[in-house]
């Protein structure tokens, strides 16, 4: 969804919400970052299905919408380190009754298949 969609009066919580975690990357991005800070190369290797670029611009997304803080250290080669803000934090938290929903309802999914 375009943002310009999303900000003004009138628009649903969970609609904003939504387009803040919209991708297929954020959530799993947002998880990777909870558990500690990561440096690009860590998440790639985590994520091996994501590509450079698309890693890339998905973490500058997620610091443009304040979830992310990215820390450029100045050492050679240069270091980068990418870490959850506390608005990050908060939407982590806020997240977390979604995901043992989606388990729950994939365990619902797994027993239908077996039962079938």
């Amino acid at each position: 969804m375009a943002r310009s969609k999303v900000d003004g009066p009138g628009v649903c919580g969970v609609t904003a919400a939504v387009a803040v975690i919209d991708g297929k990357w954020k959530t799993l991005l947002l998880w990777l970052l909870e558990t500690a800070p990561h440096r690009p190369g860590e998440l790639r290797r985590r994520i091996p299905e994501i590509s450079e670029k698309v890693l890339t611009q998905t973490l500058r997304e997620m610091e443009s919408d304040g979830l992310v803080h990215r820390e450029v250290y100045d050492v050679v080669p240069p270091k980068t380190v990418y870490s959850l803000t506390e608005f990050g934090l908060d939407l982590s938290r806020a997240l977390a009754p979604l995901s043992d929903w989606g388990h729950r309802h994939l365990d619902r999914l797994a027993a239908e298949r077996a039962a079938s």
